[in-house]
């Protein structure tokens, strides 16, 4: 038995360097995250500099353990920064719904497939980074007018 087959979170291979690619077979646990998940992030991201995660919440998936979740929350909240893009695979409501909520505070791009989209899903997430032109920050082409000036004047 290898290690990983005692894991329910197993790495899928065939996929680009930056790309960390897993599935949920069975009942997530702390373990999972802590022995598969963090350790594959966390090396490609010193490998390759930022991260691309696929994962595939699909038919194999039996639930998640509070201490999954919780070491869930605190990987995308401490190696915020790590990820490129996000690509969450899965037909689970309650999945769907919470990345839906908590990926516009995510400070790459974040999108959900459904299953039977998997492949679209591997295309996005290997598709290469276009550049961004300029500085970071907000490209403001229109300005919203001020409080201010839609005041009448005075008399």
């Amino acid at each position: 038995m290898t290690d990983q087959a005692k894991h329910a979170l197993e790495i899928l291979p065939g996929y680009p360097a930056d790309v960390v690619a897993i599935e949920a077979v069975g009942h997530v646990t702390r373990a999972d995250y802590e022995e598969v998940l963090i350790p594959a992030v966390l090396a490609t991201a010193k490998a390759e500099g930022k991260v691309k995660l696929l994962y595939l919440i699909g038919a194999r998936f039996a639930g998640l353990s509070l201490g999954a979740a919780w070491d869930d929350a605190k990987l995308g909240l401490l190696h915020m920064g790590d990820f490129a893009r996000v690509a969450v695979v899965s037909d689970v409501d309650w999945i769907r719904v919470g990345l839906k909520m908590f990926a516009p505070f995510m400070p790459c791009p974040v999108h959900v497939f459904h299953t039977a989209e998997l492949a679209a899903a591997k295309d996005w997430i290997t598709a290469a980074d276009v550049p961004r032109k300029g500085r970071p920050g907000v490209d403001v082409t229109h300005k919203l007018p001020l409080a201010e000036d839609k005041m009448p004047p005075n008399p």
